[in-house]
């Protein structure tokens, strides 16, 4: 029997052919393939698993599924590479570990079974394809943010999850948890760095090698979603603000040199004061409306509202005295609530409970609008944003102020050709990070109890 050394020299042997066949059959890939150093052991007992830099492998594990097949161990050396290039372990902080695990390994096999190489050709499980045709009725690509959410949907019992779990599992995600690793830091640089090999990845897929590879579109679309940049929602609050002459000094109107000058002449004399008011942004009418049909998760759209609430607080735009309206809808008006000051917004989301349950028809919010502009209800309505999955009933007619759809998830294709084109379409296709992210950078003192 040869010894554990002899056997880690076998497992790099055959971890450097796989690498080496899978360049020749997706040369778009070759940064990303170079990306792991091979490490033995690594407390890795079974299978392959990687912490972002390292690829620790167990010699006999891979011994025994080389000479079952070599499909077998390229397959396996390529579903680890696919998850450090989808950015799978930066993204697992605060999510159930064992449905992300599961949504990152579907979502890595279902790149495998779309790659038609004879290096990687496996006959697919008819319980694959019906994962994956289920999956792809509701979201354009498989990616393992789209994935995770549904699975959070369906709240599968054990039994199921467990079947799934063994259908997809292929690697060990033990080493994915950033507390295991050196820090957060550390996660964040691996995480920067196979951003930047998926970036180099796309680019050459964009340009020349992309149309030599059958089934490069499907890589494509996974690595365009894993380097799509976070949204700012902050800034997009913001272009929702009026120009307003508030009670202020303006520094940026205030001449330094006559000011100067008069201290220089009259000892205790400045001869320009400050200006006393000056130009500011702020929102003071505005509509918010939340699509509470069953399809829309009332946790989402209620965090959403409290980090709304803290950003509005914290960043200046918010007036003393506004005139917002949040409107919850499913195919009819649910509630309507009046908010004229922060004191209001902050009690409506501490009590805040979602209405409805039904089917969802956009159209209802914008009549309703109508009629309260109809009324005199807004001085100046500045814009209206709709927290939404965006299936539904859209409105034909432009409206006469801005309206933004606040999409929680990628859209189904279909969905996407839905929306008016006059709209503002804003695209949280993770918005658990980005809630992470707006939770991070708020002062907890800011977030209403919820």
């Amino acid at each position: 029997m040869k010894d554990s050394s002899e056997v880690g020299q076998i497992g790099q042997k055959i971890l450097s052919a796989a690498r080496n066949q899978l360049y020749m059959s997706l040369p778009y890939l070759d940064a990303a393939l170079c990306g792991l150093e091979f490490r033995p052991g690594g407390g890795v007992t079974v299978s392959l698993a990687t912490d972002g830099e390292g690829l620790y492998y167990n010699g006999a594990w891979l011994a025994d599924r080389f000479l079952r097949s070599g499909v077998l161990t390229n397959r396996a050396y390529l579903h680890v590479i696919l998850h450090c290039m989808f950015r799978h372990l930066a993204k697992k902080r605060g999510r159930v570990p064992e449905l992300w695990d599961l949504a990152c390994d579907a979502a890595a096999e279902s790149v495998l079974d779309d790659l038609d190489y004879p290096c990687l050709r496996e006959t697919v499980p008819p319980a694959k394809r019906i994962f994956y045709g289920e999956c792809r009725r509701e979201m354009p690509v498989l990616t393992a943010e789209g994935i995770y959410r549904r699975l959070l949907r369906l709240n599968l019992p054990e039994y199921e999850l467990a079947a799934l779990q063994r259908l997809f599992l292929v690697d060990d995600h033990g080493l994915w948890d950033p507390e295991q690793q050196d820090g957060k830091e550390q996660s964040q640089r691996q995480d920067r760095q196979w951003k930047a090999l998926s970036e180099k990845t796309r680019t050459g897929m964009e340009t020349v090698r992309a149309g030599q590879a059958e089934g490069g579109a499907t890589v494509l679309e996974q690595v365009r979603a894993a380097v799509r940049d976070d949204v700012d929602y902050r800034a997009f609050l913001r272009r929702f603000a009026a120009p307003r002459e508030v009670l202020a000094a303006d520094g940026d109107a205030f001449d330094y040199g006559f000011y100067s000058y008069g201290l220089r002449l009259y000892g205790n004399m400045p001869l320009v004061e400050p200006p006393e008011t000056r130009e500011e942004k702020r929102i003071e009418d505005f509509v918010i409306a939340i699509d509470t049909s069953m399809s829309t998760s009332g946790d989402l759209v209620r965090r959403f509202l409290a980090c709304t609430y803290a950003i509005l607080r914290s960043t200046g735009t918010f007036t003393r005295k506004v005139n917002i309206r949040i409107l919850q809808c499913d195919s009819q008006i649910q509630s309507d609530v009046p908010i004229r000051d922060l004191e209001d917004l902050r009690d409506y989301m501490e009590h805040f409970q979602l209405a409805g349950g039904g089917a969802t028809d956009f159209r209802p919010v914008f009549a309703h609008v109508a009629k309260l502009l109809e009324a005199g209800a807004f001085s100046g309505l500045r814009g209206l944003v709709y927290f939404t999955d965006g299936m539904g009933v859209f409105p034909k007619k432009r409206t006469p102020y801005e309206t933004a759809f606040v999409l929680l998830g990628e859209p189904p294709a279909t969905v996407a050709a839905d929306i008016p084109p006059w709209a503002i379409r804003l695209v949280l296709p993770e918005p658990e990070r980005t809630l992470e992210a707006l939770e991070d950078e708020t002062d907890p003192g800011e977030l209403p109890e919820l």
